[in-house]
């Protein structure tokens, strides 16, 4: 019954806002690249849910990273994290690829983004060079978590959300 729900909200949220729904591109491995219609405007995205993930919770919501274009927009590499629950204002938020550390982001609610467009590029470009990806981050009741990401496919996935949106 859940999922029904959800499945309703999503779909009224996209007649809201002229949006039809997703569509895949496809799956590469551990990433998965979608395009969908946004007023006249094309949006693509690609998708990856953690591996594994840990912390001392109860419940948790859907997790995962998303890499966002909007050509339309000249909006290109937008990174962004959903993390399953509700994230503690002004709390670290740390993304580990290799021996690479990110910092710079800001959160909303139970998302976080990248602070600039400059971030984004240097978040993608490591993205590629690694193997995994860690991501902790704190929730609005003190809880840490630890959401570790393979990004076995990521390049194809990348290459696939490019071609579908007209990225060189």
């Amino acid at each position: 019954m859940k999922k029904i729900l959800f499945l309703a909200c999503v779909l009224s949220s996209f007649k809201a806002f002229s949006m039809e729904a997703p569509k895949l591109i496809g799956d590469y491995n551990d990433w998965s690249a979608y395009t969908f219609t946004e007023g006249k405007n094309t949006v693509c995205y690609m998708a990856s849910s953690p591996k594994r993930d840990e912390g001392n919770y109860t419940r948790r919501g859907d997790i995962y990273a998303v890499v966002t274009h909007r050509p339309a927009e000249k909006s290109f590499d937008v990174v962004n994290f959903v993390a399953g629950y509700t994230l503690k204002a002004n709390a670290p938020f740390t993304v580990k690829i290799g021996k690479e550390t990110f910092t710079k982001f800001f959160t909303e609610d139970d998302k976080s983004w990248t602070i600039n467009d400059d971030e984004d590029k240097k978040l993608v470009k490591a993205m590629f060079r690694g193997e995994r990806m860690i991501v902790e981050a704190t929730s609005n009741r003190g809880t840490k978590t630890k959401d570790t990401y393979s990004l076995k496919g990521f390049a194809k996935a990348y290459k696939a959300i490019n071609a579908k949106c007209g990225k060189k």
